[in-house]
């Protein structure tokens, strides 16, 4: 933009149109006055809470971005424009066409931060730290939102006060502490004073009304301490410059908090920094020299002795901290570094970008760091970070939220199934899907970050071996092995019991050792265990056992079901397959459990009705599986889904509150779109309990009504019931 074409007379906009003409060309500055014109336009009529138009947040906020951080032209742009896209007042692809690609990455980041509403909890916040950096694969994303989040907390006074606290704690734990790991010092010691001004507001005018008492006192004291040491450096000409630093009135607060103090007790309230203008080659040793000039003039105290020269910290920061004594016994902290180690401690290089500390491609965190500012802050027109420099490798984890807010971190490619496994071992052990964003999905599918799942469970859900295959973390790992070495040792067991009670019966002379060494052998196993296991899990038929063991002809009830097996052999599959096709075999559904579609099933013979099936945990088909084995058959439904229907019924209990059985019927046939065949509640004291009998097509849609109903306020329990 020129001069010749005026942007939207708005007197907001004069301060940032300053920063820009100062700092910026003119292609950008028209560019940025574009956006400021949108956005302006856009946001008009709205206002923040002091009635100021809402648009000055994001003026401000831009400012921030150029001034105070230093970012170039696409990150003002895409300051200005953010709320303009999160009201829906722009679409991308406009934003696209007139600003370019970059602009719009930056956006879908921020946009992406601001869906972010974190949980009061102080064991969440690392959390959602990580959770904010894994977003921003544009790290100035990062920056925006600082400045962002800066700016909401300079006007924070005129928001109302459940505002005040919310954002305020926010800051403290999240956003001071990102800035902290970038090494924006100046923007982490604000926020942190900022936060503390509205979560604990008396002490901390307590603590500033203490620094203005004692700043002329501070000053004087300052004059005098250097004097005797800018003497001496005078004369070895040794040139510098002088900084006292206050220390933060957060870092005041917590100083007499953790080690229960009063102010007069804190004795850092400052800290002197000698800045030495010194060439690179002697800056070690133009240290070291003021260092003992200092000390030759005040006592230091060795233990408090920082030297980050000679062993810099693992993160870059060069400087050398010494904490010395006056006469008056009153304690200083004197910095000493090189113009260039302030440059490098200012600038961030020294932040602890601990996202996940690791070399990426030769370049270490710091390294990466150190070029991805000097990018920002030298890059005017479009550039391409991601092809400037490697991003920290953030694909190895995934954020997901539970439905009331908790945050979880898990192993990128994790699954549903690792996810219900990482909130308990028995909703991971039961889980039979989830809603991910209210869409049902199966528990393999991949979770991404920001997900909001929930589980989904059932009673007659098992760990299975193939879910080993499923899950990547190693807590579902061992939970799934646990559980399957418990059912192998209980197969084990009842195995063993089952052959001696039918060696028993069959009269045989043989002892169950000898026996066991003979199937061994027949079924080429070398463990009895696994020889139990087969006879518990079906795999080993009783009556080919009697004839390894006795060597008798098989009995009439056995030939019958031999003759079945037969008729199983001729479709080449070792189960029963249960669907609407089925005519060699008559069977029919169990009447004592109702089956219905997903249920794990068994086949069981009878004398002259066919094969009735049964749930694996139907109580009346235990009994006659332990009664019966040789009678039993394996049986599946068909992979494909099934297009018959089932009844299934459901108990429930609940307070009797008013319009409980309305929104039942509601959840149940209008949101689930669940045809209910009938309803039976009965109010007891105070409650209300019964039973519902709905019309599905799968055990999925059993549980999807089961969790359904929990959620509806007032409902204590509910579970799906044999009958």
């Amino acid at each position: 933009m020129t001069e010749e074409t005026p942007i939207y007379p708005f007197r907001y906009c004069r301060p940032l149109l300053v920063a820009v003409r100062k700092h910026y060309s003119e292609r950008s500055y028209g560019m940025i006055g574009q956006a400021l014109r949108i956005a302006v336009e856009q946001l008009s009529g709205l206002t923040r809470y002091n009635g100021e138009p809402f648009v000055t947040h994001s003026i401000n906020t831009a400012l921030i971005v150029s001034e105070e951080i230093g970012l170039g032209r696409n990150s003002v742009i895409a300051t200005l424009l953010h709320d303009v896209l999160r009201l829906k007042k722009m679409e991308m692809e406009q934003v696209e066409e007139l600003f370019g690609p970059e602009c719009v990455t930056i956006l879908r980041g921020l946009n992406q931060i601001s869906d972010i509403d974190p949980k009061k909890s102080e064991e969440q916040v690392d959390n959602f730290r990580e959770l904010i950096l894994s977003y921003a694969t544009d790290p100035r994303v990062i920056l925006i939102k600082l400045a962002d989040r800066l700016e909401v907390m300079r006007t924070l006074g005129s928001f109302p006060v459940e505002k005040q606290e919310q954002k305020a704690w926010e800051t403290l734990h999240l956003y001071a502490e990102i800035a902290h790991k970038l090494g924006l010092y100046a923007v982490k010691s604000e926020l942190e004073d900022l936060a503390l001004k509205y979560l604990h507001p008396d002490e901390y005018n307590y603590i500033v009304q203490k620094l203005s008492e004692t700043d002329a006192e501070r000053r004087a004291f300052i004059r005098r301490f250097v004097a005797p040491i800018e003497e001496k450096m005078q004369q070895q000409g040794i040139r510098y410059t002088l900084k006292s630093r206050t220390k933060s009135i957060y870092s005041i607060w917590r100083k007499m908090k953790k080690d229960n103090l009063a102010f007069d007790e804190v004795y850092d309230v400052f800290a002197l920094r000698f800045i030495l203008d010194t060439p690179r080659e002697l800056e070690k040793q133009t240290a070291w020299t003021v260092y003992s000039i200092v000390t030759d003039f005040y006592t230091p105290n060795p233990a408090r002795m920082r030297d980050w020269i000679t062993f810099p910290k693992s993160n870059g920061y060069e400087s050398l901290h010494a904490t010395v004594v006056t006469k008056e016994g009153k304690w200083v902290e004197v910095q000493i570094r090189t113009e260039r180690m302030d440059e490098v401690a200012e600038r961030g290089v020294a932040a602890h970008w601990r996202y996940k500390g690791v070399t990426q491609g030769g370049m270490s965190s710091e390294m990466w760091l150190a070029k991805l500012r000097e990018l920002m802050e030298t890059a005017e027109n479009a550039v391409n970070i991601s092809q400037k420099i490697e991003a920290p490798d953030v694909s190895d984890e995934v954020f997901v939220f539970t439905p009331n807010g908790d945050l979880r971190k898990l192993r990128a490619g994790a699954t549903v199934l690792d996810f219900a496994f990482d909130i308990h071992s028995r909703i991971g052990s039961t889980c039979t899907g989830a809603r991910i964003n209210d869409r049902i999905v199966s528990i393999r599918e991949k979770l991404k970050n920001g997900d909001v799942v929930e589980i989904i469970t059932s009673k007659n859900q098992k760990p299975k071996a193939d879910w080993l295959n499923i899950v990547v973390t190693s807590k579902a790992k061992q939970r799934i092995k646990a559980y399957l070495r418990e059912e192998q040792a209980k197969a084990a067991n009842l195995g063993r019991e089952t052959l001696e009670r039918k060696l028993k019966n069959w009269k045989v002379t043989t002892s169950i050792d000898d026996a066991v060494n003979l199937l061994c052998k027949r079924y080429k196993v070398k463990t009895g265990t696994e020889v139990y296991g087969m006879i518990a899990d079906g795999k080993a038929s009783l009556t080919e056992i009697k004839e390894i063991v006795t060597g008798a002809a098989p009995a009439p009830e056995e030939k019958k079901r031999g003759e079945v097996r037969a008729r199983k052999a001729e479709s080449n599959d070792e189960s029963l397959i249960i669907d609407d096709t089925l005519r060699q075999v008559s069977y029919k559904f169990g009447k004592c459990c109702n089956p219905i579609f997903g249920d794990e099933v068994f086949g069981f013979v009878t004398v002259s009705a066919g094969i009735t099936i049964h749930r694996n945990d139907c109580p009346n088909g235990c009994r006659l599986k332990e009664r019966y084995p040789y009678r039993v058959l394996e049986a599946r439904w068909r992979d494909d889904a099934h297009t018959g229907s089932f009844r299934a019924t459901v108990r429930l209990i609940a307070e009797d509150t008013v319009g409980l059985l309305n929104r039942i019927t509601e959840v149940i046939t209008r949101e689930l779109k669940i045809n209910i065949r009938s309803m039976s509640l009965i109010p007891t004291s105070g409650q209300i309990e019964g039973t519902i009998n709905i019309e599905v097509t799968s055990t999925q849609m059993v549980d999807s009504v089961i969790h359904a109903l929990l959620r509806i306020k007032g409902i204590q329990k509910v579970y799906r019931v044999n009958k």
